[in-house]
């Protein structure tokens, strides 16, 4: 695993300078609060962040042992900051390894590019608890396991809200971040595959990996159309509970910020 770029908290100065966080601040940023009618985007990209905090936290804890915090990535904003626990550094392989310090390395940087693109509307990373389902940091196969999990539930999330998006150009870097998920999610549903590891379904719309009941090498269905997922959808997994009006539990002790955050 000779890739260092979580040994920097993966290099966020040159990130920070490069076109395409330029860019994306440019197409999202400057039109969030421009105009009164698209108010509602940023309450769609605040839903991705509460996200992309989960993840983002994941992968670091998982590579590097470190939380993003401490990795100078910024987690305040708008309403309650809470902490994240739970969680250490897993043993990887050189393969798996290499996958997971890219991966974050990606998650890390939606984190930064969606905090910069929301300015001061960025919601604050909420209280995470990484351990919600006593699986992911124990040994290779959890942290597979848990991170395909993670990043199909994530690529049907994008999928579900873009209709929600009235902006084009944030609907254009919404779907760059969901492209992404996509090829993780399609790395890690290989993984488990190779690895001959049977894992359980997210919900009814899941398709799990092959060598899974019913399981598939993609997360698509017979028009090989990926799973979308309402955002009460998302909320009811990452919050292990589908009852409506769920509003806190399992990864998100306390919810979510933001205006949307009720199954």
């Amino acid at each position: 695993m000779e890739d260092k770029r979580n040994d920097t908290g993966v290099n966020r100065r040159a990130f920070g300078k490069s076109a395409l966080t330029a860019g994306i601040v440019a197409a999202a940023g400057s039109f969030l609060f421009t105009r009164p009618a698209e108010a509602a985007d940023s309450d769609v990209l605040n839903f991705a962040l509460n996200l992309e905090y989960l993840e983002a936290e994941f992968y670091s804890v998982a590579v590097t042992g470190r939380r993003i915090a401490e990795l100078g990535i910024g987690t305040d904003g708008v309403g309650t900051q809470g902490a994240t626990v739970g969680g250490a550094k897993v043993a990887l392989d050189d393969r798996v390894g290499t996958v997971a310090m890219h991966v974050a390395a990606d998650e890390q940087a939606h984190v930064t590019v969606l905090r910069q693109a929301l300015g001061s509307a960025a919601v604050a990373k909420p209280a995470i608890n990484l351990e919600a389902l006593g699986i992911g940091f124990r040994n290779q196969a959890e942290f597979i396991t848990l991170a395909r999990a993670f990043e199909d539930v994530g690529v049907s999330a994008y999928g579900g809200a873009a209709p929600l998006i009235s902006n084009p150009k944030i609907l254009g870097v919404a779907a760059q971040i969901a492209l992404t998920e996509g090829q993780h999610a399609g790395a890690f549903r290989l993984l488990l595959r190779d690895a001959n590891i049977a894992v359980p379904q997210n919900d009814k719309l899941d398709v799990p990996p092959l060598g899974s009941p019913n399981g598939r090498l993609f997360q698509v269905d017979g028009n090989g159309l990926s799973t979308v997922r309402t955002v009460s959808q998302v909320l009811a997994i990452v919050y292990g509970n589908p009852a409506a009006g769920t509003r806190s539990g399992a990864f998100f002790p306390a919810g979510f910020n933001g205006s949307i955050v009720s199954v």
